[in-house]
């Protein structure tokens, strides 16, 4: 009778050697298979421990533990300051008078038109350059002694402003300056340093004496409303001559404009009149205020003011004009190369794409500043663009986020659709269907949910990114108008992540200048969180949708 063949592992070892040596480590009391799990498992935990440090981190340093020290408590003083020290009251008569100059500028646009209207004319009748000007400014000497006595309409209320500014910005600075030592006794106090807090003195200021110059100028402000009213509605009886249709067109809009300006200026003295500094602010008044205010502006010797709107609208329009570019160009080239391309042509253009996201970003911006920009700049001299001076703007750092983001969205779609089964290219082109049905038709609805995590994954590259939108957006902290329609890709705007590079490195720690980048950091932080989770999702729902 044959002996039982023994059985053996690769290794040689007899199976019941094997079996008894199997998981033993140098690590007492742990198998092999402990460590490898520990050690993979501790490496995820790390992950999520960073990502809490992180948002733990953004959290402190802008909203704070404790809200009234935070960035909406800062901010809430910040603009109750502004009431406090009458800043608020000289600011609507400011506002009345900016009305006036937004009218001297619409009158200066009409002049720079009839103006290079008048030199073309010129040209064309064949007369020198210099020969034209004169005439053109001769034709519009009316029309300039105009605008000139429109914009000195504004005098009295100007030079109301000018003297009661100095008043709201003493104090301001007084105020200011009893919250900071409030501030540091506090923390002499909260240290134990009772000694040290004791010897922080400081003097209330008294509100009341310091609105009574805004309450005298009251009878001055309504005799020069009422004197500014009265010189507007003689305007509208003295227009300035049209030299054409197109002109008194433009002349009949400027007059509604006016009307305007005239009935707005009883509202404006209601306002001066019914203004109260001790009138106290909502609580919410702080969020509300970064959420929703139209201007960020920071290390002024009147107000500063943290709205968060011109960056994040500055942050989606460039991020709009990117993926408008990198989306047809990614998911096409990953479509191409996965389904259409010959072996070769994948063996070039997809190293190329890929090698992309290798190049440093601020060598890209250097491309926008020195190459990208004045090659746009040459496209509207000859009139294959419309024409605009700005050359860094929102569609030079789209372009360049555009390249940045193909390689995202180009890999991503590619393996999507590496992920379809084969079997439904084969059901399609056994039912008749040809490649560029089989394609439209089946491949890529079939991996749709991939595309699009690949094209939220982009978008996340995109409005995270820093230094291209720092070099080439223009840095204007300002909502472009979108009154111009697809001229508006040609405006100058900031954004999210190039506002906390530039500033970031002068703010001083703990100021609300400081905790108000911060804050725009946590919310770039939970808008990318927000897009990697739709993401996610969209991977999730892929992955069941083909069984």
């Amino acid at each position: 009778m044959a002996e039982p063949t023994q059985i053996r592992r690769l290794d040689q070892r007899p199976l019941k050697e094997a079996i008894s040596t199997r998981g033993r480590s140098i690590i007492p009391g742990l198998t092999k298979d402990d460590v490898i799990k520990y050690f993979f498992g501790a490496n995820a935990w790390i992950s999520i421990v960073v990502l809490g440090l992180i948002m733990l981190s953004l959290y402190s340093q802008s909203i704070g533990f404790d809200p009234a020290e935070g960035f909406f408590g800062q901010n809430y003083r910040n603009l109750l300051v502004y009431r406090q020290a009458g800043l608020e009251f000289v600011d609507i008569i400011k506002k009345e008078t900016s009305d006036l100059g937004q009218l001297s500028d619409y009158l200066s646009a009409v002049r720079l038109h009839e103006l290079k209207r008048l030199l073309a004319e010129g040209k064309s009748a064949g007369k020198s350059e210099d020969q034209s000007l004169a005439e053109a400014n001769t034709t519009l000497a009316a029309y300039d002694d105009y605008i000139g006595k429109l914009s000195s309409l504004g005098e009295g209320l100007d030079g109301i402003a000018s003297n009661l500014s100095d008043t709201a910005t003493a104090t301001k600075e007084a105020i200011k300056e009893v919250q900071d030592k409030k501030a540091e006794k506090r923390l002499y106090l909260r240290s134990g340093k009772k000694d040290l807090a004791d010897k922080v003195t400081y003097q209330e200021v008294d509100l009341t004496a310091a609105v009574q110059p805004f309450k005298a100028a009251l009878p001055s402000l309504h005799d020069a409303n009422a004197k500014f009213s009265a010189d507007l509605a003689n305007f509208l009886n003295q227009p300035p001559p049209a030299l054409d249709a197109e002109m008194k067109s433009r002349l009949a809009d400027f007059e509604s404009r006016l009307r305007i300006l005239i009935a707005s200026i009883p509202a404006y003295q209601n306002q001066l009149e019914t203004w109260n500094p001790n009138q106290p602010l909502p609580w919410y008044m702080g969020i509300v205020d970064f959420f929703f205010h139209t201007n960020w502006l920071t290390a002024s010797a009147w107000q500063d003011y943290y709205g968060v709107v011109p960056l994040l609208v500055g942050s989606t329009l460039i991020s709009i004009v990117a993926l408008a570019i990198a989306v047809p160009l990614g998911v096409g080239a990953g479509i191409y190369i996965n389904q259409i391309a010959t072996p070769w042509e994948q063996n070039i253009v997809k190293p190329a794409i890929e090698f992309i996201s290798a190049i440093p970003s601020v060598v890209l911006g250097f491309f926008g500043v020195a190459v990208l920009g004045e090659f746009l700049i040459q496209l509207s001299r000859w009139g294959l663009l419309p024409h605009f001076e700005q050359r860094l703007n929102i569609l030079t750092a789209g372009i360049l986020l555009a390249f940045m983001a193909v390689p995202t969205i180009f890999t991503l779609t590619e393996d999507a659709i590496n992920n379809v089964p084969r079997a439904f290219k084969e059901a399609s082109y056994a039912l008749g269907a040809n490649r560029l049905q089989t394609i439209w038709r089946i491949i890529l609805p079939a991996s749709l949910s991939g595309v699009i995590s690949a094209v939220l994954l982009g978008f996340g590259r995109v409005i995270g990114e820093t230094m291209v939108v720092l070099l080439c957006a223009g840095n204007s902290i300002s909502i472009p108008p979108m009154s111009k329609g697809l001229m508006i890709l040609f405006q100058p705007v900031h954004t999210m992540t190039g506002i906390i590079a530039q500033e970031l490195g002068e703010a001083e720690n703990g100021s609300i200048e400081w905790r108000a980048l911060f804050m725009v950091g946590l919310l770039l932080f939970i808008i990318s969180l927000i897009i990697n989770f739709l993401a996610q999702r969209m991977v999730h729902r892929f992955k069941i949708s083909i069984g």
